[in-house]
């Protein structure tokens, strides 16, 4: 099948999509765009945080690192939330959540409070992909779930993208406590979700058998998939933040570039990184979730060089972009490759958890590549180049090692027609 072929066919099936589909599928895709723009603030004020606080960007980076580390309690108290009382109500109490702990960010009167409400947020971040994307992912045709991956998962580099612009266009004027202000504005996606988004089908139809199944019992009957989906979802989190996170801060302090001309690679690479998961979401509909996976992440390897090592600015940023679709392709294929794995009775809690589990294993990235860096001189491009080889191979291993269940059925999901 051509190229043109797979978009002519994508496109169809989306026009299929009734609105109730699409009020889920913008309501979880805006969900996550916010959550990663709240969270890309700061990657971008690393380095100025660590001036007003007088420390390093190796002890800020602590911030990420328990973000990241915070978020499978988040992803397991949401998530059992969602498969007890609902996604859609789960949902708009995490944003809401997430949202006023971003706002009390930027009021932090020192490093330590800085790191408490970072943890915190951490918590609200982690529950918000697992739910959103199972009623997305219960609410859809089954045919679409690639294509729909691919746009689910593109709201974090649309994230990432968003706060490239705020950083380039704002920080000068308002300052990294102000960027943080910034981000108090997901709250307002509460209402759109009230307004429009209905319950997962899946949800309403298991709820109407009374199942009792609990989670535990779940992961015990089914502790090779999880612990598989763990490991996977580690070689995962190291792929997209090894690429990232210290990306602006080897631009800004390795190559002495102004903020400006930094807000406009992250601009570019995450351009890339949309088209890259849409692309490559729609194509493992066609090729399968596994084989898609291999190919994306394996695509990195060559354009390391490139990403890391061009001579200017003008060539990193075409390195970046092709990195960015090489790491979001892999990625983009993800929230429809969990959804399927997982259980019917725990999928508000199961892809979550696993997907921030594997955060919690790699949530030492940061403050990894920064030793690294620290280590040989404040070589970052060093530190970016052997994280990001050594995980896009462990991704296309395990990703090929491992299972799929491309198309599966899930309970009350509908038809396009209907």
């Amino acid at each position: 099948m051509s190229l043109s072929e797979i978009w002519t066919r994508t496109a169809s099936d989306l026009r299929a999509l009734t609105p109730r589909q699409r009020n889920a599928i913008v309501a979880s895709y805006l969900g996550w765009t916010l959550d990663a723009f709240d969270f890309f603030l700061l990657v971008f004020v690393l380095k100025d945080i660590a001036a007003e606080f007088h420390t390093d960007v190796k002890a800020v980076s602590l911030a990420i690192v328990l973000t990241l580390a915070a978020r499978p309690v988040g992803a397991l108290l949401f998530g059992l939330a969602a498969d007890r009382w609902g996604r859609r109500p789960t949902l708009m109490v995490d944003i809401v959540c997430y949202s006023a702990i971003e706002l009390a960010s930027g009021f932090a009167p020192g490093l330590t409070v800085f790191i408490i409400l970072r943890t915190l947020y951490g918590v609200a971040m982690g529950g918000e992909w697992g739910v959103g994307a199972s009623l997305t992912m219960e609410t859809i045709p089954p045919k679409t779930r690639g294509i729909v991956s691919g746009i689910l998962q593109a709201g974090y580099p649309s994230g990432y993208l968003i706060a490239s612009i705020v950083y380039g266009l704002l920080f000068t004027t308002i300052g990294w406590r102000g960027m943080f202000f910034v981000g108090a504005a997901p709250a307002l996606l509460v209402l759109y979700i009230r307004s429009n988004v209905e319950e997962s089908p899946s949800f309403t139809a298991r709820r109407a058998r009374l199942s009792t199944a609990g989670l535990w019992q779940t992961i015990r009957n089914n502790m090779g998939l999880f612990v598989f989906s763990i490991v996977l979802m580690t070689a995962f989190n190291f792929f997209s933040h090894g690429t990232q996170d210290l990306y602006p801060t080897f631009l800004q302090v390795q190559r002495h570039m102004s903020p400006h001309e930094v807000g406009i690679i992250a601009v570019i690479y995450n351009i890339g990184a949309i088209l890259g998961g849409l692309f490559f979401g729609a194509l493992s509909e066609r090729i399968g979730r596994r084989r898609a996976i291999v190919i994306a992440a394996l695509i990195a390897l060559p354009v390391i060089p490139l990403w890391a090592y061009a001579p200017n600015a003008v060539w990193l940023a075409v390195g970046a972009f092709l990195m960015q679709v090489a790491v979001q392709g892999a990625w983009g294929i993800v929230p429809a490759h969990l959804n399927e794995l997982s259980p019917e009775e725990v999928r508000g809690t199961f892809p979550g958890f696993t997907y921030q589990l594997g955060n919690l294993l790699a949530s030492g990235n940061a403050t990894l590549q920064a030793w690294i860096a620290q280590s040989y001189g404040g070589d970052y491009a060093l530190a970016l180049a052997v994280v990001a080889a050594v995980v896009a191979i462990a991704v296309a291993v395990l990703a090929w090692v491992g299972v799929e269940a491309r198309g599966v059925k899930f309970a009350g999901t509908p038809h396009p027609a209907e």
